[in-house]
């Protein structure tokens, strides 16, 4: 758990929060005609939110195993942060 202490554990978190709002944003303005903030308030309320996300924090799967790959291993622990972070808001977006 010496990785925590890492900065580059808090780089890896805010990379994947960074990659993962981008992919929503990217997402919703390829696939919806209306604004940004008016899809993503139509998605929430037909409970869609949290599907969107999810696809979005695809983005991540890449990062973590690039990060594997060139042995960054307290970068990689701060993506799957974000990803298990990621998944708590989702479910917390299904369950209300």
């Amino acid at each position: 758990m010496e990785f925590i202490k890492d900065k580059y554990f808090f780089w890896g978190i805010f990379t994947g929060l960074l990659w993962t709002s981008f992919g929503v944003i990217i997402l919703v303005f390829s696939l919806s005609n209306v604004s940004i903030e008016d899809s993503i308030f139509y998605l929430y309320k037909q409970k869609r939110l949290g599907g969107l996300i999810s696809l979005a924090a695809l983005i991540n799967l890449p990062l973590f195993f690039i990060a594997l790959r060139k042995n960054k291993v307290a970068f990689a622990a701060g993506i799957v942060a974000i990803s298990i972070i990621t998944v708590l808001f989702v479910g917390l977006l299904k369950i209300l």
